[in-house]
């Protein structure tokens, strides 16, 4: 198994990922035989030469605001052509965003691989009260170094 991390550009915060996600419309109506529909997707340039790592259980980790905050489960990669020609890959995600331990990451263009060992560990919800520390809460504990 292999991740990807991506910068989350123009995002602010995991609730404003949602927000952007529920507002895309599928790419295409079929992915090798899996509807896309209400899924989200993005697409990048260069098309990853360890695509079948990174499906079978693998994830998108995304840097917003200069931390990896979340991740969601990638579910299907496969070639596509942006609407100028320009070929690129498509890769569509489970619609669940999972919130991860911060980690301060600097920009980088495109998107980087991520092993396993190196991934941030979930947020587990309190088993008792399934809560989660709000993420503007979490953010300024991560600012001081406190998480």
């Amino acid at each position: 198994m292999l991740h990807m991390v991506k910068l989350a550009v123009g995002i602010q915060s995991i609730e404003d990922l949602a927000a952007r996600q529920s507002l895309q419309t599928p790419p295409v109506d079929d992915l090798d035989g899996t509807s896309a529909a209400g899924m989200p997707w993005f697409r990048t340039r260069m098309y990853p030469r360890r695509a079948a790592e990174i499906l079978d259980g693998g994830s998108i980790y995304r840097v917003i605001a200069g931390r990896i905050l979340c991740r969601q489960r990638i579910t299907a990669i496969q070639p596509d052509t942006r609407e100028d020609g320009t070929p690129c890959a498509l890769v569509v995600m489970a619609p669940d965003i999972i919130p991860v331990q911060p980690r301060a990451m600097r920009p980088f263009q495109g998107w980087r691989y991520l092993r396993p060992e190196d991934a941030p560990a979930d947020l587990l919800a309190n088993s008792h009260t399934g809560d989660v520390l709000p993420e503007a809460l979490r953010n300024e504990l991560a600012e001081l170094c406190l998480i």
